[in-house]
């Protein structure tokens, strides 16, 4: 039998390495640093509501919708007919992971899905691994958050943001 030459096993090793480095995991990014902004009116947030109640009509989904204002209290709450009664309570906690953590909950469920370290994102007392939930910013500033569930996570994520974007 025939022993592997030095360049072959140095190009296996190489190989090895470099599949190691590409499927290492990347450390999350630093909390965001955006500051809280006073409460979000009850204006804005029916704007808020209105455009993502929208979204959700037109593409016929039935959703829950909750908007906290930056104290973390309970603006408005929606649930659309014939959705699902644990979406309620889905939907406020996506909007309080989003205020709390200060990101979109769709960073938390990127984490979980990569496994290994990813995992240690469940640990954190209310942070909910689900694409949903949007802090709401105005003027560089929190103003609020939206949380959304009723539907798949990509469509709730869809549904936050026409949401979110409408206080802009």
């Amino acid at each position: 039998m025939k022993k592997p030459s030095i360049t072959a096993l140095a190009s296996i090793i190489a190989i090895v390495l470099t599949t190691a480095a590409a499927s290492a995991q990347q450390a999350p990014s630093p909390p965001p640093t955006t500051p809280y902004g006073p409460p979000i009116t009850l204006e804005a947030a029916k704007k808020v509501m209105a455009a993502a109640e929208a979204e959700a009509i037109k593409n016929k989904w039935g959703m829950a919708i909750a908007i906290l204002d930056s104290t973390g209290h309970m603006v408005m709450l929606q649930k659309l007919d014939n959705t699902q009664y644990g979406s309620i309570l889905v939907a406020e906690d996506k909007a309080r992971s989003a205020l709390d953590f200060r990101r979109s909950t769709k960073v938390f469920e990127d984490l979980v899905a990569q496994g290994g370290l990813g995992m240690r994102t469940l640990a954190l007392r209310g942070a909910s691994p689900l694409e949903g939930g949007l802090p709401i910013i105005v003027d560089g500033k929190i103003i609020g958050a939206i949380g959304v569930s009723g539907a798949t996570a990509v469509q709730d994520g869809q549904v936050a943001k026409a949401g979110a974007d409408a206080a802009k």
